[in-house]
């Protein structure tokens, strides 16, 4: 990752710097030649203006130029009368005869030749010129200047490249760890923040995938844990029932297949319920049966009378006047009850009661019995938190979650004698069809 960052910001600087370097360096030699014309020509004219007319066979005077340039005065005829050049005029040179100022390069220099006249007549030209090697020299150095300031600023992006390499693959890096953290089975690893906005989004994403995959896994794992706990007591009771059928020959079938039927209907509504508390979130629309509480109360006490009068144990069902008429969701209920009645079955002791009131505009339904619990409210219903050594820390825990999944709630109103209340939400009834 940095060296990939790394070559991709260098090849941008190393473009960046061609596009900009390459027009540079041809600029700089256009500019270079243009000046020693410009200085040319200032010499030509310069002459031309100071030179004395001049006749066949004088001498002529010519004014100080700058070194490094030849400046020569030249007759009609061509013929060289004083200063440095070629003896004999140039092309260059006989084109000036015509009255204009020419530029041009003859043999690896650079000659300006300009016309030389007297009272509107003219009587030769004057040629200036100097060699292309010192211009070549000049531009060499300042191309020589270019590369070096061109390498100092690669370097220097190579530097700058570097540091934003590790910028930006540091918190990358850091976020695929966390992401092998997590596809090995570590659910708490979470990503960290980043000063880069986008990689900061990412570590956000990736950690909300990673909390909702977290509650996917729970909700799965606590489906597991519940369904055996709420299957575990409704299939032993079919399987006794259908056991002492058929070893009883005398037995009435009818009696015992419409047990088993009923018994099979409960573990139908049970998985119904556990496996929708298993879903993340409940399905819109989802239909939600209500019932008398009464009735409800009734016909789980039913189901448990044999059970707990096989343990010699009583369970007394108590519905207070106000408590007539209320409506609540019944397989819900059922379940909680289910688990409350096994729960004291279990670990309590003594007859068991359950008592159907009105409370504050809500159904409240007791369970108690006649036992203690010494186990401290705030851990009674986390999930692991058991009653009893024998217990496994899951049926209270999956009561409560069903109370709360119906807008209701289940605490523990006392420990001795152990009363657990359950509150539900009081249900309109149905609307007649008539």
């Amino acid at each position: 990752m940095r060296q990939r960052v790394m070559r991709v910001a260098v090849m941008a600087v190393l473009v960046a710097l061609i596009l900009l370097a390459t027009p540079l360096a041809l600029g700089i030699q256009t500019a270079f030649f243009a000046n020693k014309r410009d200085e040319l020509e200032r010499a030509a004219l310069a002459a031309a203006v100071h030179v004395p007319p001049f006749v066949v066979g004088g001498h002529v005077e010519l004014p100080p130029h700058e070194r490094g340039i030849d400046v020569g005065a030249y007759d009609l005829s061509g013929r060289l009368r004083n200063g440095s050049g070629p003896r004999k005029a140039d092309a260059i040179t006989r084109e000036a005869r015509k009255g204009v100022l020419v530029r041009g390069r003859d043999d690896h220099q650079i000659v300006v030749a300009a016309p030389l006249s007297t009272k509107e007549q003219l009587i030769g030209t004057v040629r200036a010129s100097s060699g292309t090697a010192e211009v070549w020299r000049r531009i060499v150095l300042a191309w020589l200047g270019l590369a070096g300031l061109a390498l100092a600023a690669l370097a220097t992006a190579v530097v700058v490249a570097r540091r934003q390499a590790r910028t930006l693959s540091a918190p990358l890096e850091a976020l695929s760890a966390k992401a092998g953290a997590v596809a090995g089975g570590d659910f708490t690893a979470r990503a960290e923040g980043s000063a880069i906005a986008e990689i900061d989004q990412v570590a956000r994403t990736q950690n909300t995938m990673v909390d909702h995959l977290t509650r996917w896994l729970e909700h799965e794992r606590h489906f597991t844990s519940n369904a055996s706990h709420q299957l575990r007591t409704p299939l032993a009771g079919l399987q006794l029932g259908l056991e002492a059928a058929v070893g009883d020959p005398g037995a009435d079938l009818r009696a015992a297949l419409t047990e088993a039927l009923e018994q099979a209907r409960h573990l139908q509504r049970t998985v119904d319920e556990v496996l929708r508390l298993a879903r993340a979130a409940p399905l819109p629309g989802a239909p939600t049966t209500t019932r008398p509480a009464a009735e409800v109360v009734e016909g789980v006490e039913r189901r448990w009378h044999g059970t707990f009068a096989a343990e010699g144990r009583r369970l007394d069902f108590v519905a207070e006047p106000d408590g007539d008429g209320l409506r609540i969701p019944d397989r819900t209920a059922e379940q909680i009850l289910d688990v409350l009645l096994d729960n004291a079955l279990r670990h309590g002791r003594g007859a068991i009661q359950i008592t159907v009131r009105e409370m504050g505009g809500a159904t409240a339904v007791d369970v108690s019995d006649e036992g203690s619990l010494a186990l401290d409210r705030r851990t009674l219903f986390r999930r692991g938190a058991t009653t009893s050594p024998a217990g496994r820390g899951i049926g209270l825990t999956l009561a409560r979650e069903l109370a709360e999944t119906a807008g209701g709630r289940l605490t523990l109103a006392r420990s001795k004698p152990t009363t657990f209340t359950l509150l539900l939400p009081a249900a309109e009834p149905p609307p007649s069809h008539e």
